[in-house]
């Protein structure tokens, strides 16, 4: 089966990184296959910005994303450049606090979070990247919870590790208690 996740949102929000952490996540810790690629504007900070990431159990042979099945977004601007975009049947969890006007299309299963808010409670809206992937592991089957976790601990550094696990914690625990 192959997954394609799409993280979007502005460039400072830990986008890259949380396609990252999910690409090292599958192939390291999941025994899947992992493909990512990303775009972001020459404004870098504050510009749009996505991660793609191609999951699958056999050999990826094209890396591009067709079509995502899971959509994680973070920003007003990728809420209405991508959330068209998803397959039917699709996943599409969205940051509450920066998206206006959630709705999707009938068969999405949507997911409002308010990651934002939960990072700042945890100390530092920077974490709000950690939380989605929380989340994403709560909702979606397609990386495992220790995977993403072990990934987590690898990607941030030492000083912020604490936090980053509390961040993920948080939206694993809040992706439970709303799921379908």
């Amino acid at each position: 089966m192959r997954t394609e996740l799409r993280f979007a949102g502005f460039g400072g929000q830990g986008i890259i990184s949380a396609g990252m952490i999910a690409g090292r996540a599958a192939a390291l810790h999941d025994n899947k296959n992992a493909v990512m690629t990303q775009s972001y504007g020459p404004e870098a900070r504050g510009g749009a910005c996505h991660a793609n990431v191609v999951i699958s159990e056999d050999p990826v042979n094209y890396p591009k994303i067709i079509c995502p099945n899971l959509l994680v977004v973070m920003s007003q601007e990728a809420f209405t450049r991508y959330s068209r975009e998803i397959t039917p049947g699709g996943m599409l969890i969205v940051d509450e606090d920066l998206v206006q006007d959630i709705e999707a299309d009938e068969g999405i299963q949507l997911y409002c979070i308010p990651a934002t808010r939960i990072a700042k409670e945890l100390g530092n809206k920077i974490v709000a990247n950690v939380v989605m992937l929380g989340t994403v592991a709560a909702l979606s089957k397609a990386i495992r919870k220790k995977a993403l976790l072990e990934s987590v601990r690898e990607s941030v550094p030492a000083r912020f590790l604490e936090m980053n696990e509390r961040a993920f914690e948080a939206g694993y625990e809040y992706g439970e208690g709303i799921k379908a």
